[in-house]
């Protein structure tokens, strides 16, 4: 049996693998593909896999939404978001608030919930799902004009905790009708500034941890940084934190430093989190009964017409009012509204808890979904160029500037003396210019490939290369001695 499931959960895979391939040449986004094949392997499909233990579903939607979320953090350049830091913080808070009000409205007034009812599927789908839209803006096709891009994946990387903040206040609320929304305020405080403060203090730890762990098997650097985001969104939780804020502030501060491996510990966790949003799309495909869901087919479509439509540009103009933003830019970025597995996951939620409405609430928002990631998801470089936003590609003029400062660099050697004050420091804790390159080490007629947590030896003899103004400042700091006149000559 084990090994049944093996074949299949690899055959999967690599169908995903293929298939995210071949849906770019056809223009369908990679996230419907992994859709289709769960809903082949379901219930109803050609492997009839009947998956219905919600608890576990939710928790393996959950750790994947951790890893999607800390490596969206961890490939986010502060520099690039930085411009667009208020609007995205706006567009995370005021903006996932006016959408899930809208989806309210629309829910009580033409779905016939209740108004927690649909205050609850307004909270559910009201954010911007951080798997969907990293993977359309990072996809060959898609490339947007200024700060668009870095806008969209600062808003798709930090709404999830307000949608799961909302979420989670709307179904307390239905337990509890007595209670008002001033309750909620503490729990909101909690919240934030504990998931803030771990996610700051637990991303500037887990630098510090990598880069004196001196492990001595590289490998094992992933390993560590596999464990960083499951602690830190574990022991945000358990103080009562937003543990999704706490992860996602974490990459992002680990990528504003130097740490070991940096660049191929990003490669890594791009490749876990592509991992992860595969998972997501191929369970949420085994959890659908396409026969069931027939008869909500009308109202969820509806709905999520509406979501794209009204209530997500709508928040996007109301929010973004008094931005930089022209009115062109404000139409594309509430196009980007992609709804992803995140709604899903949140739409267990009041399953697992019994609400009532749990299943027409799903439903709904499985609609929402397939609309979004069919419309919106396969329309955004369309759209881009229509709006005359989309990027051009790098003119020649640019490519041959790019290419002299390139060739402009030069290729330094320096040697390590006795005494010398970087011997025995590892190269991540010199703090070189980001543009220095160590080529190789020279150590006692053996020759090395240096990288973050090789160790520095007096008698090494370094090759770098690096710019002209930088590369006498580099020798001199390699080639200085420590102030002690027993290494003087």
């Amino acid at each position: 049996m084990l090994e049944q499931w093996l074949v299949v959960v690899a055959v999967l895979l690599v169908l995903s693998v293929f298939g995210s391939k071949a849906s770019g040449r056809l223009g369908v986004p990679a996230l419907l593909f992994f859709l289709a094949l769960g809903l082949l392997a379901g219930p109803e499909g050609i492997l009839g896999i009947a998956w219905r233990d919600l608890a576990v579903i939710q928790a393996v939607g959950v750790i994947a939404l951790i890893y999607i979320l800390f490596s969206g953090g961890l490939d986010t350049s502060w520099s690039h978001i930085r411009p667009v830091l208020w609007s995205g913080i706006l567009l995370s808070t005021v903006g996932v608030l006016l959408t899930a009000l809208l989806m309210a409205v629309f829910a009580v007034l033409a779905l016939g919930f209740t108004l927690l009812e649909g205050l609850l599927l307004g909270a559910v789908i009201s954010s911007t799902d951080a798997a969907a839209v990293f993977a359309i803006l990072r996809s060959k096709e898609v490339r947007l004009r200024g700060n668009l891009e870095p806008l969209l994946e600062l808003e798709s990387g930090s709404n999830d905790p307000v949608a799961v903040f909302l979420t989670l206040s709307a179904l307390r609320l239905l337990h509890r009708p007595e209670a008002g929304l001033l309750d909620l305020v503490p729990f909101f405080v909690t919240q934030f500034l504990v998931g803030g403060a771990l996610g700051v203090v637990g991303g500037y730890g887990a630098i510090y941890l990598v880069n004196h762990a001196r492990l001595r098997f590289d490998g094992l650097y992933s390993v560590l940084t596999v464990a960083v985001p499951l602690f830190i969104f574990g022991l945000t939780a358990l103080l009562g934190g937003n543990g999704f804020l706490a992860v996602y502030l974490a990459g992002l501060m680990m990528n504003r430093r130097d740490f070991i491996h940096k660049n191929s510990l990003k490669r890594f966790h791009d490749s876990l989190a592509w991992l992860m949003q595969i998972l997501m799309f191929l369970t949420l495909g085994l959890l659908i009964s396409p026969s069931r869901l027939a008869a909500a087919a009308g109202l969820g479509i509806a709905a999520a017409l509406v979501l794209c439509f009204v209530a997500r540009p709508l928040s996007v103009f109301i929010t973004l009012a008094r931005s930089q933003f022209d009115r062109r830019e404000k139409a594309l970025i509430g196009w980007v509204g992609l709804r992803g597995a995140v709604p899903i996951i949140l739409a267990l939620f009041p399953l697992i808890q019994g609400v009532p409405a749990a299943e027409r609430i799903f439903d709904v928002v499985f609609f929402i979904v397939l609309v979004s990631v069919l419309l919106q998801g396969a329309t955004v470089s369309l759209l881009g160029r229509w709006l005359g936003l989309q990027a051009p590609m790098p003119s020649a003029e640019q490519l041959n500037r790019a290419r002299a400062e390139v060739l402009r660099r030069q290729l330094i050697v320096a040697t390590i003396p006795p005494g010398g004050v970087v011997a025995g420091q590892q190269i991540v804790d010199l703090r070189l210019p980001s543009a220095v390159l160590l080529v190789q080490i020279v150590r006692d007629g053996e020759t090395l490939v240096p990288n973050g947590s090789t160790v520095l030896e007096e008698g090494d003899t370094v090759l770098f290369v690096a710019d002209p103004d930088q590369a006498a400042r580099v020798k001199q700091k390699l080639e200085t001695r420590r102030a002690n006149p027993f290494f003087a000559n």
